[in-house]
């Protein structure tokens, strides 16, 4: 799913990822470009996948993994209702040196019922 402006212009992304039915689980990331972040978007396109996921699919939990260091993704998940549940430390090499990541998950039992209006 891609997050659009009414001009039509994309401004990132959103997905599901890791899907597994039998279980209920699946993961979702979204993106957003550097010059639309802070304006609404992300959280309107990762409800909308919520919605979708939980309410359609019928499955029972999200999960999320975000680097450590990322203070502003890590407060978003939180106001959307993700609570974590752990750290993998020293997980992902990157930019020559090894990160954390913080993994958060949502039952969708917690997925706020304002969001589903």
């Amino acid at each position: 799913m891609s997050s659009r402006r009414c001009t039509g212009d994309a401004v990132g992304s959103v997905g599901a990822h890791r899907a597994d039915p039998r279980a209920g689980v699946f993961e979702c990331g979204v993106t957003i470009g550097a010059g639309h972040r802070r304006e609404g978007y992300a959280a309107e396109a990762v409800v909308m996948l919520l919605c979708h996921m939980f309410d359609e699919r019928r499955l029972h939990k999200c999960e999320a993994r975000v680097f450590a260091h990322n203070e502003a993704v890590l407060a978003f998940q939180r106001r959307l209702g993700f609570v974590e549940e752990g750290r993998l430390r020293d997980h992902v090499f990157r930019g020559g040196r090894p990160h954390a990541l913080v993994l958060l998950g949502m039952l969708g039992r917690e997925f706020a019922p304002g969001h589903r209006e």
